[in-house]
Formats: C-alpha cells, sequence, structure tokens
C-alpha cells in the first residue's frame, strides 16, 4: 500500500476530468494508471469515492492512494550527449535534440532526458518537485521531436520557483515555427481552450468542451515564402506561449488552418508541403528569465537544427523578404548564439537586455473568432 496523500483543485482545473487531471497533475505518473486507481476505489474526492469520468470542481478534495512507480526504482545514469548552454549549482539550460523523450514512461523506459540528466548531475543533485520520482529535474517539457532550450532544475528550492515562474508568465519561452500557407497578419493571439481529442486519445484539440484548458499563443510573422505549384507557401513565425498545453503550438497552428510543416500528427497537406521534414518544425529558440536565486536576467538563444534550416534553405528563392520584426529577431539570434556554450559568461550575451514586445495588432479572420489582437 502506498502513502495517502490529498490534492486540492485550483480554479485552473475546473471541468477536468479526474483521471486526466490526476495524470496532468501528476497525482499519477499516467492516465492509464490514474483510471486503474479509481476503478480500484483508491482515490476519493470529497469524501466520497470517485469515478474515473467524473470533472472536478475548484476546492475540490482529492484523497489518493500513491501508485507504486515501478520506472522510478530502476532509473539510472546513461551516457546521452547533452548540449548545455547554461549550468551552475542551481539550474542549467540546454539545447534538446530531436527524438529525445523528456522521462520516462510505459513506452520510453529508458534513453531520456532524466537518464541523461542523472549521469550528468547525479539523482541527488536533481530537483523532485513534481511528485515523480521519474521527473528528476523536470520543470517543463518539449515534444520528443522539438528541438531547443530547456530549463532543468537541480535543488528543490530553484525547481519551485522556476515552476512558479512559467505558471506566472514570468519566463518568457519562443519558437521559431515554419508553417503552411501565408499568414496575412503580422501580428496576433491564439486564444482557444484545448482539451484531448474526442476521437483519438492521442492527440489534442481545440473544443468547446468543460474540460477543455484556456490556452494562449501569440505569433509575430518573421518571414513570407510565395506559393508553389504544389503548395501554398509558407510563413516563419515566432510564437511565444502565454500557457503551457500539451502540443500547444502544433494544435493552434492546426486550428487556424496554418499548420506546422512536418508535424506527423497535425501537419496534413501532401509530402511537397513538408518540404522533406518527417518532424515538426519547431524549434525553441529563445529562454529568458529571472535566476530564481540570484535574480539574475538570462537571455538564451539557440540557431535552428541541421534539418530545420535546410528546410528553410530550400525555400529561400521565394522569399518575400523578412519583415521588420524577423530582421531584429534573426540579428538578435544571430549575436546572442555566438556565445561559446562552455563560457558560462558568453553562453549569457544579451542577458541584460530587455525582454522583446509582446505580438498585438493583428485583425482577426472573419471565421476564426478565437484570434484576438492581444
Amino acid at each position: 500500500m502506498g502513502r495517502v496523500l490529498s490534492y486540492t483543485a485550483t480554479s485552473g482545473d475546473k471541468g477536468e476530468r479526474l483521471d486526466l487531471l490526476c495524470a496532468a497533475r501528476s497525482l499519477y505518473p499516467s492516465r492509464s494508471v490514474a483510471a486503474r486507481s479509481i476503478d480500484q476505489g483508491q482515490v476519493f474526492v470529497n469524501g466520497t469515492k470517485a469515478v474515473k469520468r467524473q470533472n472536478v470542481s475548484p476546492g475540490d478534495i482529492i484523497v489518493y492512494e500513491e501508485a507504486e512507480r515501478p520506472v522510478a526504482p530502476g532509473l539510472f545514469g546513461q551516457a546521452i550527449d547533452l548540449d548545455i548552454r547554461f549550468e551552475d549549482g542551481h539550474l542549467l539550460v540546454l539545447s534538446k535534440q530531436a527524438g529525445l523523450v523528456c522521462h520516462p514512461s510505459v513506452d520510453h523506459g529508458e534513453g531520456t532526458l532524466v537518464h541523461a540528466l542523472i549521469n550528468h548531475c547525479g539523482k541527488e543533485n536533481l530537483c523532485n518537485v513534481q511528485g515523480a520520482d521519474d521527473r528528476l529535474g523536470i520543470v517543463h517539457r518539449l515534444d520528443q521531436d522539438t528541438t531547443g532550450l530547456m530549463l532543468v532544475a537541480k535543488t528543490d528550492e530553484a525547481g519551485s520557483a522556476l515552476m512558479k515562474a512559467i505558471r506566472d508568465r514570468k519566463v518568457d519561452r519562443r519558437y521559431l515555427v515554419l508553417v503552411q500557407g501565408n499568414i496575412a497578419y503580422d501580428t496576433g493571439m491564439v486564444d482557444a481552450p484545448i482539451a484531448r481529442s474526442a476521437t483519438d486519445r492521442r492527440r489534442m484539440a481545440v473544443r468547446d468542451t468543460e474540460s477543455a484548458r484556456d490556452s494562449m499563443t501569440t505569433f509575430t510573422v518573421l518571414e513570407r515564402f510565395e506559393a508553389g505549384p504544389k503548395d501554398d507557401g509558407f510563413t516563419l513565425i515566432e510564437a511565444k506561449l502565454l500557457t503551457g498545453r500539451t502540443h500547444q503550438i502544433r494544435v493552434h497552428a492546426h486550428y487556424i488552418k496554418h499548420p506546422c510543416v512536418g508535424d506527423p500528427v497535425y501537419g496534413g497537406g501532401t509530402v511537397p508541403m513538408q518540404l522533406g521534414l518527417t518532424r515538426q518544425f519547431l524549434h525553441s529558440y529563445l529562454l529568458e528569465f529571472a535566476h530564481p536565486v540570484t535574480g539574475e536576467r538570462l537571455r538564451l538563444f539557440d540557431v535552428l537544427p541541421a534539418d530545420l534550416q535546410a528546410a528553410l534553405d530550400g525555400i529561400a528563392n521565394r522569399s518575400q523578404g523578412r519583415t521588420e520584426a524577423g530582421k531584429a529577431a534573426f540579428d538578435e539570434l544571430a549575436g546572442g548564439a555566438a556565445a561559446s556554450p562552455a563560457d558560462p559568461a558568453g553562453a549569457r550575451a544579451g542577458a541584460e537586455a530587455s525582454a522583446g514586445e509582446e505580438a498585438g495588432g493583428a485583425t482577426p479572420p472573419e471565421n476564426e473568432g478565437a484570434w484576438a489582437t492581444p
């Protein structure tokens, strides 16, 4: 029998289905484990035995028996290359490569970022603030095939502070995204709630349902590319997360009918429209935050990996020119990324620069009420 623990639902949990909430809040390592524990009578809501499909309300007290975690006891370090851009005794920032899963799961028992972090730092030198021993060091995640900058915490103090900063939107996370088609508006926001797909549990979707959670992504157009004989052109955008839902940028891009190039789940379109990519063109290129212990402003950049750069180079002759925002972004990227990752002082190039202005000013398309000017 595991420990008996409790969790009080917040306003952000309103309408969430219980088994999904238990997984999302790390009460259980996965939805299937949560559902099994609920079916076995190990979960109570406000003193009453729970059912997995019931919806949660703010203030609900969820009492649950901690599940056995078969992955955690076998966690071990693995020598997996890490591209570290900043590191001290409290945290590190790395550039995650494509194909690397963040933490162990039923489908990925080894070879994850957590295994690499244990090898690099040691278990005792990684935070454990997510309530799951198999998520050591993790304070936020990138999808398996999304690349770029990612935060890792070494101490519980740093981990808790960073997670709060992310929730409070004090961590600036920006992505380079190449999408299909030409976006007419230079800036804008997609404000559309996201929930698990009703038809495919592996996908997320914009849905008008009680379980959907508020999801907001701002965008700025950096460069447009003319249409070709087999496509409708492309747009390179900078996307900024105001919330952090699973697959958020990819789902929002699909929703506004400009899916990420190469996205195998949400992409759609013909083979030529994927520009030879077998993964989404989505790269975390800018990360800015206040160091949780020293208070120092850190602003780090990461250039595109080779496969994404090759896709962009392949349509360079179709460019309609960079926008003013695009020129500024690439100038800053070139300067900030020139710092050596081995040089902590250099890796903080631009750390004192002020955060970029938020996107704003777009007019919503007639058929997309979810678009709004920030």
